[in-house]
């Protein structure tokens, strides 16, 4: 179960954004604290996924790490950025702008990528467990 926390001021634009409102600076600064308050708030949660935040990537893994560390919780990271970051502070990290040509996570022509970081900290592909297997390429 994810604790979805929205982060605003995001740069990327992606035409077909699905919440575009997220690109204004809005909202409140998120700290550790605001944390503590989230997930005490949140009982049963396993994850939690931060949706934005690529204005400032480091602070997200530093926040990600937080949860990790003192909460012993999952955490995740949809970015619209088109590369993995260059520390993964993350178990699952979704990567890639939104591009309506190319279908979101469930279509084999998505450009978006959904990585998973293994036990033995190696970075896997995992974006196949999104497509139907009945699903025709073309």
């Amino acid at each position: 179960i994810c604790l979805a926390i929205n982060i605003t001021n995001c740069p990327n634009r992606c035409k077909g954004c699905h919440s575009p409102y997220l690109q204004q600076d809005i909202g409140e600064i998120l700290r550790p604290e605001s944390l503590d308050i989230l997930i005490a708030k949140n009982k049963g949660i396993t994850c939690v996924l931060f949706m934005g935040g690529d204005a400032n990537p480091n602070r997200i893994a530093e926040l990600s790490q937080y949860v990790q560390e003192k909460f012993k919780l999952k955490t995740a990271w949809y970015s619209g950025s088109e590369k993995l970051p260059d520390t993964f502070a993350f178990n699952y990290i979704k990567i890639g702008p939104y591009k309506e040509e190319f279908g979101p996570l469930n279509k084999r022509t998505t450009n978006q990528r959904l990585y998973k970081k293994e036990e033995d900290g190696n970075i896997v592909d995992v974006t196949n467990v999104f497509w139907n297997d009945s699903e025709v390429s073309i």
